[in-house]
């Protein structure tokens, strides 16, 4: 959304500054020095880092149970956000049909703007379809007035619900209908965001960031609706507490695809004081099976994907690197046929 946002005020001629979680290829890298008073950044709230910012306007996509090594529970979570949102001086930008987006904000006098799927947002998406070529196509709609028709080139529900969010926090600060629509049709996403690696010997390989059972639900159920034979996740669990805590959710996310792989789960900031392993998650998900190395998956996939498969890798760590593995595997067996 940070991206979208910043390519729509980019495309208005708005000038902005923006310090962005990925490279926006626009760009040609994640940052940009404007000279307006515009300023773009991406929050995060691990530890409560956000609390450190007082923005003119917030945008709030949604709140979900997450870093519950920090906050313990969500209505900890909750109530950090209702704080970062206390923080805000002039307008609130949050997704209207997120019940916990809701509570946070609730008994603030600062202005709000929603956006979401739901008609009764103040910006919504109506005649929402794919076309070919195009990953999504939906109308802008604001206090029942079409504004303007975007395509998406960017798949999934969920980045629906973020161009929304970067339309109407732009809408609301002077960009004009036109270069919005403009500025989000031609956005082509970030890294590590559903990237389409290649497609060796027909099978598509794509790589995205989702660590978190609600990001790895959206980004599965949207490989799952584009067409492929089958789709295979493999994905590599990020942090013990996250795979321990929400396990049974994780599960059920993995269970979405056709083919669900494992790799270790990784530590990033802990050990493994939960007992917990990557054989516990996947003999939750029928079918599943987890390898200790990314060598070993990569030499599984390149095995057993066939043409008209799409391979994702999944995970907020270094599983971009089995990608690549699973990628020079698969072209080196097209080249020997």
């Amino acid at each position: 959304t940070t991206a979208m946002l910043t390519q729509v005020f980019l495309t208005a001629g708005m000038d902005p500054t923006a310090i962005i979680g990925g490279k926006l290829p626009l760009l040609g890298g994640n940052s940009c020095v404007g000279k307006s008073d515009l300023m773009v950044c991406e929050a995060c709230e691990y530890v409560d880092t956000y609390l450190q910012l007082t923005p003119a306007v917030s945008i709030i996509l949604n709140i979900d149970a997450d870093h519950l090594d920090y906050f313990k529970n969500l209505e900890n979570i909750i109530h950090s956000f209702h704080q970062f949102a206390s923080q805000t001086e002039r307008l609130l930008v949050v997704n209207g049909d997120d019940e916990n987006t809701k509570k946070a904000i609730s008994g603030l006098e600062i202005p709000v703007v929603t956006f979401g799927i739901g008609e009764k947002n103040d910006y919504f998406a109506a005649e929402v379809g794919e076309e070919t070529g195009v990953r999504e196509h939906f109308a802008l709609i604001h206090h029942g007035e079409k504004l303007c028709e975007i395509h998406l080139k960017v798949p999934g529900r969920h980045n629906i619900c973020n161009a929304l969010a970067a339309a109407a926090a732009a809408h609301q600060l002077g960009a004009r209908p036109e270069d919005i629509a403009r500025g989000l049709s031609d956005f082509t996403g970030v890294p590590r965001r559903f990237e389409i690696l290649g497609k060796p010997g027909g099978v598509t390989v794509a790589d995205d960031f989702a660590h978190h059972p609600t990001e790895l639900t959206a980004t599965l159920t949207a490989a799952m609706g584009m067409g492929f034979e089958r789709v295979w996740a493999v994905f590599q669990p990020h942090t013990y507490s996250r795979t321990y805590l929400l396990l049974d959710d994780f599960a059920r996310a993995l269970s979405i695809p056709d083919r669900a792989v494992l790799s270790e789960i990784l530590a990033v900031r802990e050990t493994n004081t939960y007992h917990i392993y990557a054989k516990d998650l996947a003999d939750k998900v029928p079918g599943c099976v987890w390898f200790t190395t990314f060598e070993e998956i990569a030499d599984y996939i390149a095995g057993k994907a066939a043409p008209g498969d799409l391979v994702l890798t999944l995970g907020g760590g270094n599983v971009y690197q089995c990608a690549h593995m699973i990628l020079d595997r698969l072209k080196t067996a097209q080249t020997i046929k």
